[in-house]
């Protein structure tokens, strides 16, 4: 598509009156409006104004892009203003505005309009163009002007795979339509004329382009980041990083690259799940890529589960049916919290697992199958494992449909993102389940979800004891995070006690070592003792990585004493029947427990005394200089 399909005579003022900034946004809101392309002009103005809090769109050089990408635009549209005095609009050098081009996108703007727009904004840069601008005498000439420059050719991959003493980059701001694509062009340009390479992806309304490969970030002097919304950071782990505004990334190029190539930058440290995703990025094989995948499905749906979760054990303090209108003990307040916990929340888990699992797979074309997949599985009885099927399922179908599609002409590329992913992704991902995954996983879900229900004590207590050793063998790790996985499908089959037993299990390794560095003063130095004292609140939280600098000074002698008080803690707690309907640890969800709180709160307390006294029996005393 050409830039002139979007400006057109009717969507120009060469003369615009406003002397501020708001007064030449209500004129350029006004010109679009006239020319039929809005649905709701307050609407759109409002959105405009939004983006402008972010940060503003006076770019410098005398050129101000406001836009917003919003369902109150009826039809893409560029609307051109220039004003002969300028006008204030708080451009990022100061100097006064000449230049206005008001964006507006549709909510579901395609490819091929998104390229249009981000191409204008790369044409802006060069001078001679805003030069030609300023002096054209009418519409036909400003149209001409961008007819000379704008050309659809597609940017080719870059790829540095082979050269050194390179820069890679990336480029991202909040609508993804204008100052990404403009600090980008930006970049390159100045790192060519300096004789540099670089590589730049561009994080865009679009999706990611000229994506940085592992090995490059890992061959490259540094990295860029010229960005004004979230960008993946864990993929840098351990590289100098550069992490400043998109408006730089245009207004000061050359600083950047600079800085890049004399590393004078921090280094980045990920940590937590960002150091874990960055190691899996890094190409650790099959396993590592589908625990990354399932992670970015869990970490997404847990706050539906907390959230959910906790709302219900909430609407417990009336009574466990007080959410039922023929029950006795039923209470408005009670049934509210239920069914915005247990109506809403839960039932949005498994789809959201599923969507987010697909789109880790398949990027953003892969959410809406897999979100269809996760519905289905949870209306077809296949709970949390048919949704792990669904969103796997819904990624690599897409990630398929993308190599199957990928020579389509280039007329046609515009509605893959839009028409044909969406609707060939859920298409295929729906019959597969509903004629082929659904049944049989219902029937292994019900199975196992009976075989809970229904252990004896004795097993149950066995369970509990596994899943406390889980728990304290890596204190966050994959061991500890499958168990916590399985804790949370069973909270969607309706199985509760494992979840309390996990959640037990993992206050135990700190509080452990807090108990331990209070009552055994001699096995441990000074700093472990004041280091001590912080675990008795991260015991507290359910933050059990407070375990893991006494494990790695002492692995021998604390990794087993923690383990085998969180047996405790886990057994105790399947042993007392307790359930606990939200994924998470801590004081503060005790008292919301299925069955006897300070039965629960024995089986933490029990937990951490075994494991402080085994820490206190195994360990050496320690000699203070």
């Amino acid at each position: 598509m050409k830039i002139t399909e979007l400006l057109t005579n009717q969507t120009m003022n060469l003369a615009l009156k406003s002397s501020q900034k708001v007064d030449v946004i209500d004129e350029l809101v006004s010109v679009l409006d006239a020319a039929g392309k809005l649905s709701d002009k307050l609407q759109y103005k409002q959105e405009i104004l939004n983006r402008e809090a972010q940060s503003t769109t006076g770019i410098g050089e005398g050129i101000a892009i406001p836009h917003a990408k919003t369902k109150a635009v009826k039809q893409p549209a560029i609307a051109f203003g220039r004003s002969t005095a300028g006008v204030d609009y708080d451009s990022l050098d100061g100097q006064p505005a000449h230049l206005f081009f008001m964006i507006a996108a549709p909510e579901g703007a395609n490819n091929t309009h998104l390229e249009a727009l981000s191409r204008l904004s790369t044409i802006l840069l060069k001078e001679e163009v805003r030069h030609q601008l300023l002096s054209a005498a009418s519409e036909e000439e400003v149209l001409a002007i961008f007819n000379a420059h704008d050309q659809e050719e597609e940017q080719e991959e870059q790829s540095m795979s082979g050269k050194k003493d390179f820069i890679v980059a990336v480029t991202a701001c909040p609508t993804g339509i204008a100052h990404t694509y403009m600090s980008a062009d930006s970049l390159r340009a100045k790192a060519a004329e300096m004789g540099i390479d670089i590589k730049v992806e561009t994080n865009g309304s679009g999706g990611a382009k000229n994506v940085l490969t592992a090995e490059e970030i890992n061959n490259a002097t540094a990295v860029i980041v010229a960005a004004d919304t979230k960008v993946e950071m864990a993929r840098f782990n351990g590289k100098h990083v550069i992490e400043t505004a998109v408006a730089d990334g245009i207004r000061k190029p050359q600083e950047l690259i600079e800085r890049a190539l004399k590393q004078d930058a921090p280094i980045y440290r990920a940590s937590g799940a960002d150091s874990q995703k960055a190691a899996d990025e890094s190409g650790r094989g099959i396993g590592a890529t589908i625990y990354k995948h399932l992670m970015n499905g869990v970490s997404n749906m847990l706050p539906f589960v907390v959230g959910g979760g906790i709302l219900i054990a909430i609407s417990f303090i009336w009574g466990f049916n007080s959410a039922k209108p023929d029950d006795p003990t039923y209470n408005l307040i009670a049934a509210t919290l239920k069914q915005i916990g247990g109506d809403n929340a839960f039932a949005l888990m498994i789809p959201v697992l599923a969507g987010f699992i697909a789109m880790s797979i398949a990027d953003r074309p892969g959410f809406a199958a897999g979100m269809v997949g996760g519905m289905l599985a949870a209306s077809g009885g296949a709970g949390f494992l048919g949704g792990l099927v669904a969103g796997f399922l819904a990624g690599y179908v897409v990630v398929g449909l993308k190599k199957l599609l990928t020579n389509l002409p280039a007329s046609l590329e515009g509605i893959k993102t839009v028409l044909l992913y969406p609707l060939l992704g859920i298409a295929v991902t729906g019959f597969i389940m509903v004629f082929v995954v659904n049944k049989p996983v219902a029937a292994l879900n019900t199975g196992i979800s009976n075989w809970l229900s229904g252990l004896g004590t004795g097993n149950a207590v066995l369970l509990g004891i596994i899943l406390g050793l889980m728990m304290a063998f890596d204190m966050g790790g994959p061991i500890n995070k499958a168990a916590y996985v399985f804790g949370t499908g069973l909270i969607a089959n309706g199985v509760y006690e494992p979840m309390a037993a996990i959640m037990a299990a993992g206050m135990v390794p700190p509080l452990g070592i807090a108990i331990a560095t209070t009552i055994f003063k001699r096995k441990f130095s000074k700093q472990d003792r004041e280091a001590g004292k912080v675990n008795y609140i991260m015991g507290l939280s359910f933050i059990t990585e407070g375990a893991i600098p006494f494990a790695a000074a002492d692995p021998i002698r604390v990794i087993p004493s923690l383990m085998a008080g969180s047996a405790v803690a886990g057994g105790l707690s399947m042993m007392f029947g307790i359930g606990l309907r939200a994924p998470h640890g801590g004081v503060f969800v005790i008292p919301l427990v299925d069955g006897n709180w300070l039965l629960y709160l024995l089986s933490v307390v029990a937990g951490a005394v075994v494991s402080a006294i085994l820490l206190g029996l195994l360990k050496k005393p320690v000699e203070e200089k």
